[in-house]
């Protein structure tokens, strides 16, 4: 339970939520807070009140180019995820307070920071040089896509600051958003999951933890545990997800923004897609016109016609 990691959490409606509901979003959580309305004042623009132009000791938290937010608004943050509201649990609902929490739970039981732990027992050993938070700490601003020209709260074109405004309040550093990468270090992680586990002769995961974690939990939902899966009824489906093609031991992850990571072991088929359907104006037409899902279904058509012609 939460409350065997978390003990901030005893005494809340929070306490006896398992790691496993956390994992499938079923834990009843509320999906996302507006931290960030408490911020800006009716025109949308970011209050002095709780932003300032340089960095200051009171005034810390990183956001955008140029604006810092007051240091001890992500203790409010917090407290905001704790006492907020529950509902049935049980039921399917995709929720960034789920994965807040388990961004939590990994810095309890670490001791480190969750960018700090990643990158210490992940990235550096898998010598991955691009994924990771804090992206400007790492990368030319060239070399990083910019996000969205946002109107409202940060006011500014967002290029190398995490697009979830949530995220952005905790300095960009969330288990539920904030991290960048380029598609070969993504192709990277997947590929270690579809090694069960082994990178460069180096062990990172038991296999056994592997198919556990990406195989199917929930009977109300297509998840695995922490990954998303296809749909169970893809073949009577007028839109297959992620693919009419992908088999039922496949698994994956789909961003907000429109990227997509995705591995299957039947087909030993990795796809990364990074694309942003947000920029500049926050279209939908990426996400309306299905582009994740064609593109994934030729690569799958194109090895299937390549082992019938023997190639």
């Amino acid at each position: 339970k939460l409350a065997n990691y978390l003990p901030e959490t005893i005494g809340t409606n929070k306490e006896d939520i398992r790691i496993e509901q956390l994992l499938l979003h079923e834990a009843g959580l509320e999906a996302f807070i507006p931290f960030f309305k408490e911020t800006i004042d009716l025109s949308g623009k970011p209050m002095e009140k709780w932003y300032r132009t340089v960095p200051t000791d009171s005034f810390a938290i990183p956001v955008a180019k140029d604006l810092y937010l007051k240091s001890d608004f992500e203790d409010s943050i917090y407290k905001r995820v704790l006492t907020s509201h529950r509902s049935y649990t049980g039921k399917y609902l995709y929720s960034d307070n789920d994965y807040i929490f388990l961004g939590k739970v990994v810095e309890k039981i670490t001791g480190q920071q969750l960018s700090d732990y990643v990158a210490k027992n992940f990235y550096g050993p898998m010598q991955l040089t691009s994924i990771g938070f804090d992206p400007l700490l790492r990368n030319n601003i060239k070399d990083i896509a910019p996000t969205e020209n946002e109107k409202n709260f940060r006011m500014q074109l967002l290029r190398g600051y995490v697009h979830d405004p949530g995220a952005a309040l905790m300095g960009g550093i969330s288990g539920h958003a904030g991290l960048f990468s380029n598609a070969y270090d993504i192709a990277a992680i997947m590929q270690m999951l579809l090694n069960g586990g082994i990178f460069k002769e180096k062990r990172y995961f038991q296999a056994s933890t592997i198919n556990l974690f990406t195989s199917y939990h929930s009977l109300v939902s297509r998840r695995g545990l922490g990954f998303d899966k296809p749909e169970k009824n893809n073949v009577e489906r007028k839109e297959p997800y992620p693919s009419a093609f992908a088999s039922p031991l496949s698994f994956g992850h789909t961003g907000f923004t429109g990227t997509c990571a995705w591995a299957d072991p039947a087909a030993q088929l990795v796809f990364v897609f990074l694309s942003n359907r947000v920029y500049a104006s926050g279209s939908n037409a990426l996400i309306n016109m299905n582009i994740r899902g064609k593109i994934l279904d030729r690569l799958y058509q194109s090895l299937r016609s390549g082992s019938n012609s023997g190639s």
